[in-house]
């Protein structure tokens, strides 16, 4: 079996890692900034954040021509810290915080998938990690 290809996105916040947090894990929040552009929006968010707990954001097309659930169960959750999940098809995710002088940066690992250029996987994940920095900013 070939080796899993492994993406890196990174972003820094200018708000505090107990501000980064709570936006990234409320749901209320997580339907405001889960979206790569502006013709997708997230229209419902379940989030049981702690250890075997599971988490699932619907994804949709605004036109209504697609949509998908992106959805895992966290194998750590380290408050303030790190959050690790499994997708349903295997693949692994990581997510670290870390605050140095009143601003975070949001580092995320994950498994590509096998059916898009890994490129345009980073692309799409780095815009939605660029769209939950300016969420945060804005507020």
């Amino acid at each position: 079996m070939a080796e899993q290809t492994k993406i890196k996105v990174e972003a820094i916040v200018n708000a505090n890692v107990k501000t980064v947090w709570q936006l990234w894990n409320t749901p209320a929040d997580i339907m405001e900034w889960n979206t790569a552009d502006s013709s997708w929006h997230t229209t419902k968010s379940e989030n049981d954040l702690r250890k075997d707990g599971k988490f699932k954001h619907r994804m949709e097309a605004k036109d209504g021509s697609f949509g998908f659930d992106f959805e895992g169960t966290y194998d750590n959750v380290e408050l303030y810290s790190e959050i690790a999940y499994t997708m349903p098809d295997g693949r692994m995710t990581t997510t670290l915080f870390e605050e140095n002088e009143g601003k975070t940066t949001i580092t995320t690992i994950f498994d590509a998938e096998t059916e898009n250029d890994p490129e345009l996987q980073k692309q799409g994940w780095q815009a939605i990690l660029n769209n939950f920095v300016k969420y945060v900013e804005s507020k």
